[in-house]
Parts: C-alpha cells; sequence; structure tokens
C-alpha cells in the first residue's frame, strides 16, 4: 500500500504541499494512520507537476530511497511551484522489485497517474490477462512490473481505443473491466486510481471485496483557497470528505467537483 497526494488549483510551491503540515506526505511515510497493509512507506516516492505553459508534458522527481532519506527534494521543493500536482509515497507488494521504473508517478505524454492499492497475486493471476488486453504500442510502452503500471496501460489503452472518451469516461471503463478481470481469475483489487492531464484530476476509491482504502477530498480550504486536495489522509485539521466506496471523483480547472458511482 502507498499514499497518495493530489492538487489543482491556484500556484503552489511543492513544499507547501509536502511538508508544511503536522501529517504531511512526508510524515505518513514513517507515520501513516489509516493503512489497510504495513507499517511505514519507505520503497521510494515521486512526484509530478505541470509547468503554467499548457503545452508542455509534466516533470517528475523520483527516487527509490525513503522520501524522508532524498537530500534533494527539500531544497527543490522551495523552487518549484505548479497549480497542479501528483504526489505518492511507497510501500511495495511483496515480490515488486525496487526498481525506478517502478515509481510513480507512472507518465505517458500529457499524463500522469498515481495508484495506491494492490491486485492479489498479480504475477500469478492478472499480469498476463492485462497484458493480453493492451495494443502493441501501449504494450511496448509497459516499462516496470507493477500492478499499478499495468492497470495505467489498461486506461491508456481506452483512451488509444476510444479517441472520443473523457478521462473520466476512460476511468470508469477500465474499472469495470479490471472488475471483470478480477472474478474471472477468482482475485482481489484495490484500486484508488488518480489521473491527470495538467487541467483535471479524476480520482476513484474502489475495491471489489470492501472496505475501500482510504480517501479524501478537501475544497477551497482557507490554507489553499481555489483549490481542491486528493489525499489519502488528511493534511491537516480541515473540513476533509471521505470518498463514497467505489466512485469517481473529477475536479475541473475551475475546482468544480463531479462524483459519480461505478
Amino acid at each position: 500500500m502507498c499514499r497518495l497526494l493530489a492538487y489543482l488549483g491556484s500556484p503552489v510551491s511543492l513544499e507547501s504541499l509536502l511538508y508544511n503540515h503536522e501529517h504531511s506526505l512526508i510524515t505518513q511515510s514513517y507515520r501513516p494512520q489509516e493503512m489497510m497493509s504495513g507499517t511505514v512507506n519507505a520503497d521510494g516516492f515521486g512526484v509530478g507537476w505541470y509547468h503554467a505553459q499548457k503545452d508542455t508534458e509534466p516533470f517528475t522527481y523520483k527516487n527509490t530511497v525513503p522520501i524522508w532519506n532524498d537530500v534533494n527534494l527539500p531544497s527543490l521543493s522551495r523552487y518549484i511551484e505548479s497549480s497542479c500536482v501528483v504526489s505518492y509515497v511507497r510501500s511495495a507488494t511483496a515480490g515488486q522489485a525496487l526498481d525506478l521504473s517502478n515509481c510513480q508517478p507512472f507518465q505517458r505524454e500529457r499524463l500522469l497517474f498515481i495508484h495506491n492499492g494492490k491486485i492479489d497475486k498479480f504475477r500469478q493471476t492478472l499480469y498476463r490477462p492485462i497484458r493480453s488486453q493492451l495494443s502493441d504500442e501501449i504494450y511496448q510502452w509497459v516499462n516496470g512490473t507493477t500492478d499499478s503500471e499495468h492497470i495505467f496501460a489498461l486506461l491508456l489503452n481506452e483512451l488509444e481505443s476510444n479517441p472520443g472518451k473523457s478521462l473520466e469516461q476512460a476511468m470508469h471503463l477500465t474499472l469495470l473491466k479490471l472488475k471483470d478481470l478480477v472474478e474471472r481469475h477468482k482475485t482481489n483489487t484495490l484500486a484508488n486510481l488518480v489521473v491527470s492531464d495538467g487541467n483535471r484530476l479524476v480520482a476513484s476509491r474502489f475495491s471489489t471485496e470492501p472496505p475501500s482504502a482510504s480517501l479524501y477530498w478537501l475544497q477551497n480550504d482557507l490554507t489553499f483557497p481555489n483549490s481542491v486536495i486528493i489525499a489519502s489522509e488528511p493534511l491537516f485539521k480541515g473540513n476533509w470528505n471521505s470518498f463514497p466506496e467505489n466512485s469517481i471523483l473529477s475536479v475541473g480547472e475551475d475546482c468544480d467537483i463531479r462524483i459519480e458511482q461505478i
């Protein structure tokens, strides 16, 4: 299991998102409160952000060391500002390599993707069935070995097969396909997902065997006005809202929120 954080709104520094709170993502890496398995998130981390120039691809910074041990991130975070950020700290599933190719966020062109959860016994159950669903291009794009990247590949495949589909529609179809694969191969999944194109965030709280992993959203807090934050655990005291079970939440550029059931 991992801990996630995503932001969309007025430009802010990475430092203000990652560090400056009593239960920040840094704190959640070594003292999480709501993880369903594992005790720390020490198997790497990643941050992705978008430049104000809308036609550029996003930037990512990743490492396989625990986030609290990275000597460069604190100073970088003070000088990087963005209106759209996704980040995560990793607790690797047993059997998955501690490798940079397995660090999130995963990126393809304008899209950034993060996942908290797992597919039970992924290599023995859905590894080949998922890959058999992919086009040659998406198949060749997959670089790592995690269930997370393969779920993103399913989503990319939906977008490639249906160019007119929105991110929300593609995520909905991806989760339905994942549910069908899980049922056919007699396994289970937890799939808290976030995907962004820099202009919007689309997130899910999903499981085939409830309860789902924790996921919250916060809108227009005094600390972060004109914004929405999505997080595995609240970063500070505020009007945090828990995602409904098996739902998709989307946030537009004006920070409006829509929630639909899966």
